[in-house]
């Protein structure tokens, strides 16, 4: 398993899909895995790969804490979807395949000793995990909607958008900003839970309204 070479458009649209219906690399709340995979993406992923640069951006406010999140950190290639080989080139010295690891061992000559070890401290962890409430990421997103023309009825423009109505997604506060030649674009302002609405699915509901809108941008995504 792994993500690919992280360094690499291939290997963080790997990690964007991985995210798409995740908050987290593993579990639901930040933790070592996020750390882990955070440092070897090392920059910001460019701004269409959404999913990942929300998770960046929210795992980089976690810097100074990273060090008291849960969990242990493994190599990079434990983490992502099992059908991607890793490809990061990261070597881990033999003996810290030794280590007992909270997550499990490949090493099939694990002692008795280490396994019960290992099996009780991923009980524990598993036990305090269950034991805090869930954490549920939200977004605030800007949308910037424009119309074919100055004579798209912009009152029927946003009706259409508000009438989109899913569970996780709250409309806010809107705008009519020109943008020249007498046309103005719809600013609109709305809340969505990470894991139940992103922006490819807002910008296929709106622009399906056709005889009105003629596209959709994303002019600000902030998390909550």
């Amino acid at each position: 398993m792994g993500f690919g070479d992280l360094k690499s458009a291939a290997g963080l649209q790997v990690l964007n899909d991985f995210l798409a219906d995740r908050s987290y690399i593993e579990g639901y709340v930040p933790s070592q895995a996020d750390i882990a995979v955070f440092e070897a993406v090392a920059t910001p992923p460019p701004a269409e790969l959404c999913h990942a640069l929300r998770w960046y951006n929210h795992i980089k406010s976690y810097e100074k804490q990273k060090a008291s999140l849960p969990g242990v950190k493994k190599a990079l290639g434990k983490y992502g979807p099992a059908d991607v080989e890793d490809t990061t080139g990261a070597t881990t010295d033999s003996k810290d395949d030794d280590d007992i690891d909270l997550f499990g061992s490949d090493d099939e000559e694990e002692s008795e000793e280490a396994k019960k070890l290992r099996e009780e401290r991923l009980a524990q962890y598993e036990s305090k995990k269950s034991k805090k409430p869930a954490v549920v990421a939200k977004s605030s997103i800007l949308l910037d909607v424009k119309p074919w023309d100055d004579e798209t009825d912009m009152a029927k423009l946003e009706e259409c958008v508000r009438s989109i109505q899913v569970d996780g997604l709250v409309w806010g506060s809107s705008k009519l900003v020109p943008v020249g030649y007498g046309i103005k674009k719809l600013q609109i302002q709305c809340v969505v839970e990470d894991d139940k609405v992103g922006t490819d699915m807002l910008e296929e509901r709106i622009t399906a309204f056709e005889d009105y809108v003629q596209s959709m941008d994303v002019a600000a995504f902030n998390k909550i």
